[in-house]
């Protein structure tokens, strides 16, 4: 497995030279900054990534206000509490996407985030000081406890809210598969338990954050 220097000389082969490389990487928010984000914020932004699965980006983003306002703000206390003549009339609301399942996952995931401050005192709390070094786990907690966020959607979701983060896009995956860490895109708890630990290395080594190695790691290949 090459050391994060090589990988990131070979970003900049690619890219116009290391420093271009640097200038374009972004660092996580601190803990401090993610717990003062409101889990209305958290809420919204889960949406989102549920919505852009499968669906343009673009689309999404341009319907946005309109997402906000029919869900009232994300509020998670409103959403949780979601009954059918909410639900039926969001099934007819032409400001948003108008899919039933995907309406559906904004009430469990309001559930979800509400479980969570219970025990942490806000779900920004718990999402804050999840450690950096068992990112999978988090990973793993939302795809079981939430809805709809498994594969890439928590990934983005967390990336968007600022947490420190590793995104298994397939530029992503196909430099760890180069460097021998998995031999496949990762979907077994021992193949992710191998990425985490590969992006620990690559942490220890350079200092660097999760988010900003993913990016190298992406850069190196795409």
């Amino acid at each position: 497995m090459r050391t994060f220097d090589e990988i990131l000389e070979i970003s900049g082969n690619r890219h116009g030279g290391v420093q271009a490389v640097v200038a374009q990487l972004t660092p996580p928010k601190s803990p401090a900054e993610l717990a003062q984000i409101g889990d209305d914020r958290w809420l919204s932004q889960m949406t989102k990534a549920v919505f852009q699965a499968g669906f343009s980006w673009k689309v999404i983003e341009a319907k946005w206000p309109g997402f906000e306002t029919a869900f009232k703000g994300f509020d998670p206390g409103a959403c949780a509490m979601m009954d059918d003549a909410w639900f039926d009339s969001l099934l007819t609301d032409t400001a948003i996407v108008r899919n039933g399942t995907k309406i559906r996952t904004v009430q469990e995931n309001a559930v979800f985030l509400l479980d969570l401050a219970r025990g942490h005192g806000s779900a920004a709390r718990c999402f804050a000081d999840w450690p950096s070094e068992d990112y999978i786990g988090l990973l793993a907690l939302i795809k079981k406890e939430g809805s709809r966020l498994g594969g890439t959607s928590g990934q983005y979701m967390l990336r968007m809210m600022g947490k420190e983060s590793f995104i298994l896009s397939r530029d992503v995956v196909a430099r760890l598969i180069a460097e021998g860490v998995i031999d496949k895109p990762p979907t077994s708890k021992k193949a992710l338990v191998a990425v985490q630990e590969a992006f620990n290395g690559w942490k220890a080594e350079s200092g660097r954050s999760l988010t900003e190695i993913s990016r190298v790691l992406a850069m190196s290949c795409g």
